[in-house]
């Protein structure tokens, strides 16, 4: 990606903040930030697009977060000049799972977490008159490493466009810290997971032959391209509508 294809994304991205606010009347957005780059990269544009007093940040934590992450947050924030809430999320989340009836494994787990945290943004969002801005790339969305109605549901997908490089690339560019560049990708679901191990690929992997499934259109040419087209194609759910004979 070249540098003039970098801002002409960006460019593009805060014209979609913009116009979606205008066309919506809301006031602002708030982002979940959990100290990660796509939540860095997404709250950097949205206040670029709309300035800081219209951009609010929620850093939700759990027993697993890290407090690097919490420090990140806070540091990027600070710099940005937007206003951040934290809101810790045990209690619910241990009230929840006290019930006989809910499955305490670590996905399940987590994915009621990535859930609350949207369920969360929201009630914040519609007490302010704001949108809820999320944070998933193009990588994620694809191979369907995300949750469903959590992390994937938002009003305003501005990374969603972008692979995990591209991502990357403009973090570069705006300067985001490096603690936040360098750190490994997680969810924060458990304690030391992160999303390479548990994909058992790299991003750089990924978007690769992602990249190449699109160009010979999602035939795969090798049995690597067989594994993440695998992936593509049994999480196809989550990028369509609820099916229905509607």
């Amino acid at each position: 990606m070249l540098c003039k294809d970098i801002w002409c994304n960006v460019n593009r991205i805060k014209d979609l903040i913009r116009q979606t606010l205008w066309v919506s009347g809301a006031k602002g957005v708030v982002v979940g930030i959990s100290g990660g780059i796509d939540s860095a990269v997404a709250t950097t544009i949205a206040v670029k697009a709309l300035g800081p007093a219209h951009v609010l940040g929620v850093h939700m934590s759990t027993a697993s977060s890290s407090s690097l992450d919490h420090a990140d947050a806070d540091e990027l924030c600070d710099r940005l000049g937007i206003e951040l809430l934290t809101i810790p999320l045990d209690g619910v989340v241990a009230a929840a799972f006290d019930d006989p009836h809910m499955t305490n494994s670590l996905v399940l787990r987590g994915n009621y977490v990535a859930r609350l945290r949207m369920a969360t943004l929201y009630n914040i969002a519609a007490a302010r008159d704001y949108l809820v801005c999320g944070t998933s790339n193009k990588t994620e969305y694809m191979i369907g490493y995300n949750t469903k109605w959590g992390d994937s549901a938002a009003d305003i997908q501005p990374l969603l466009h972008l692979w995990k490089k591209d991502v990357y690339a403009i973090a570069e560019i705006f300067d985001i810290s490096r603690s936040i560049i360098e750190k490994a990708p997680s969810a924060g679901f458990w304690e030391g997971q992160s999303d390479e191990d548990e994909l058992g690929f790299s991003y750089q992997e990924i978007d690769t032959v992602l990249m190449n499934l699109e160009k010979h259109e999602f035939t795969p040419q090798n049995a690597l391209e067989e594994q993440i087209f695998t992936l593509v194609r049994k999480n196809t759910h989550k990028r369509v509508s609820a099916a229905s004979l509607l």
